[in-house]
């Protein structure tokens, strides 16, 4: 048997949100090595602090600061670090309830095995070096049995130099992706510069991609069948964020503005998508007859080109739209 096809995926993206007044003066606090939690109206102390109550929804500005030691609630050991946690060697994942507090933060504990750590443990938090207003000012919590009066939560006026009013929190999914056997097939046709699809045995109608069931019927689709590979523009878009081409092994970026469109490839009842280039993006335009582009080398077409033929009639391809 052929050996199953698997590559690996990456989802990632910047998200960027701006800071109200109680998660500003939050951030900024454990950048000055101060931890802030908030204060309900029926008195409890919420840590990390929240802008509504979760119980009553009321909006809640009460600053008030807690102590940077604290209680292990409840902990799970994480043998393996994967990139960009807290720490690279083994150490416990751990809800922290702060002295002061009513609720508790989770955050990496370190602690020299999981026979070190267990609920009830007292901990404090170890600083970052660098802090900058963010979560990660805190480095991580270690194993802390020196005494400590637990003092309550004291008021704060939540002012600081120079606040932080908004965070950049990069976001990234890593994951190994493996086609079943219509995409499989599907895939394979691709790299010989051939479009496959399957056929549904009860509407007839032929999927490309395939994905192994008819997404009208339902039913499972064994029966291949070939198309295009020329096809004809349903719907398009301009693109004028920069973004990169991932068809090329290196990533090149392709420069904006660009055009991605839905393409009925001739036999085909589904519409697949791809970028259109060889023709200005100011030209492009339902019904423009287009062919795919291979690169040396690669495993699917790169992009699509008017192939000269006159444009194809509306109600050749308005059932796709």
């Amino acid at each position: 048997m052929p050996e199953p096809l698997s590559a690996p995926m990456v989802v990632a993206f910047p998200f960027t949100r701006s800071l109200g007044p109680v998660q500003s003066a939050f951030l900024t606090g454990l950048r000055e090595r101060t931890v802030l939690g908030v204060r309900t109206h029926d008195d409890r102390v919420l840590v990390p602090p929240v802008e509504y109550d979760p119980r009553t929804a009321e909006e809640i500005r009460d600053l008030v600061e807690v102590d940077p030691t604290g209680t292990v609630t409840t902990w799970a050991w994480n043998p393996a670090p994967r990139r960009g946690q807290p720490l690279t060697h083994p150490f416990a994942w751990a809800l922290v309830r702060l002295d002061g507090a009513d609720t508790a933060l989770l955050h990496a504990l370190d602690a020299p095995g999981p026979d070190a750590v267990r609920t009830g443990l007292r901990v404090r938090v170890r600083w970052a070096e660098r802090r900058e207003g963010a979560i990660t000012d805190i480095a991580c919590f270690e194993p802390y049995d020196h005494p400590t009066a637990v003092r309550p939560a004291r008021p704060h006026d939540g002012v600081f130099p120079d606040p932080v009013t908004g965070i950049i929190a990069p976001a990234r999914l890593d994951y190994t992706y493996s086609p079943g056997r219509a995409q499989t097939r599907h895939l394979r046709a691709l790299a010989a510069h051939r479009v496959l699809g399957e056929r549904c045995p009860s509407c007839h109608k032929v999927c490309v991609p395939p994905r192994g069931a008819c997404p009208t019927c339902g039913v499972a689709t064994t029966e291949p069948a070939e198309v295009g590979p020329r096809g004809t523009v349903t719907t398009f878009c301009v693109v004028n964020i920069k973004a990169k081409n991932t068809g090329h092994a290196e990533g090149t970026a392709v420069d904006v503005p660009y055009v991605y469109a839905h393409i009925a490839l001739d036999g085909a009842d589904l519409a697949l998508h791809g970028r259109i280039a060889g023709i200005p993006y100011d030209q492009v335009r339902m019904g423009l007859r287009v062919e795919p582009v291979w690169t040396d080398g690669g495993r699917y077409p790169d992009h699509y080109r008017p192939t000269g033929e006159p444009d194809a009639d509306y109600d050749t391809y308005k059932g796709l739209l």
